[in-house]
């Protein structure tokens, strides 16, 4: 798909968002269920006094998290994929910690690392590390053997190796899993940032709740979606700038 194409399905997905939102608001007509526009309006008028540092707080967060998984992450992938002995002796600890629920391992974290930034990052960390890990070693894997000969016969080194089949054979599978970890690590951090913190949408929206204040905690939710819209969109273009065979 084009950066055009993209940009014109994700102006229909909105669109039929509002539609639909619109719809169950007109059909309900109850104040848990504002209009799409009264909504907007309201972001307009309290997302400078009142939410952005929110948002900033809950960005900083998730892009901490994925950095931190993606500089892990992608190594330990990419040798387990091409090494034996790397995935024999890691495969096995992957396999024990991945199905473990993360979000049970909460007050653990807050325990350890303190009710601060750290416990909220490492969270997204964990949910993100052992996708961004399989990924990208079944992404090696997946690699005929015969693809490696001819830079074996040049007499290519490991960092050859790398540079010219690993990382580009991989990277689809990467994308495709850090975009699919990423709704789930948005959705933890709302968990996290209900606990020992008075920053972040989290937060806001479940102090709006509390508050009976629909207005900002609908408006709260625009932008935590927000969020999430605007960084699914950058790995989509991302993918379409590193994977380009792809779409041709």
């Amino acid at each position: 798909m084009t950066d055009r194409g993209a940009k014109v399905w994700y102006i229909y997905g909105i669109l039929t968002f509002f539609i639909l939102w619109y719809a169950v608001a007109a059909l309900v007509k109850l104040p848990i269920i504002p209009t799409p526009w009264v909504v907007m309006l309201n972001l307009v008028k309290i997302f400078a006094p009142k939410i952005a540092i929110h948002a900033c707080y809950s960005l900083w967060r998730i892009v901490a998290g994925v950095f931190l998984s993606v500089i892990v992450g992608i190594p330990v992938g990419l040798c387990m994929g091409y090494f034996a002995r790397w995935d024999r002796a890691l495969s096995p600890v992957i396999y024990l910690t991945y199905p473990i629920p993360k979000i049970a391992l909460l007050p653990i974290m807050m325990l350890i690392f303190g009710l601060g930034d750290l416990s909220k990052i490492l969270m997204i960390f964990l949910i993100i590390i052992f996708q961004v890990i399989v990924s990208v070693r079944d992404g090696v894997k997946s690699i005929p053997k015969e693809t490696y000969y001819p830079l074996y016969s040049l007499g290519a080194g490991f960092m050859d190796v790398l540079r010219e089949i690993l990382i580009p054979a991989s990277m689809p599978k990467f994308l495709t899993s850090l975009r699919v970890a990423m709704a789930t690590a948005i959705s933890v951090l709302f968990f996290t940032e209900t606990f020992g913190t008075q920053y972040g949408m989290g937060y806001f929206i479940m102090d709006a709740w509390m508050r009976v204040n629909y207005l900002e905690m609908y408006s709260g939710i625009v932008v935590l979606s927000s969020i999430g819209l605007i960084l699914f969109g950058a790995i989509d273009y991302l993918e379409r700038k590193l994977c380009h065979w792809q779409y041709k």
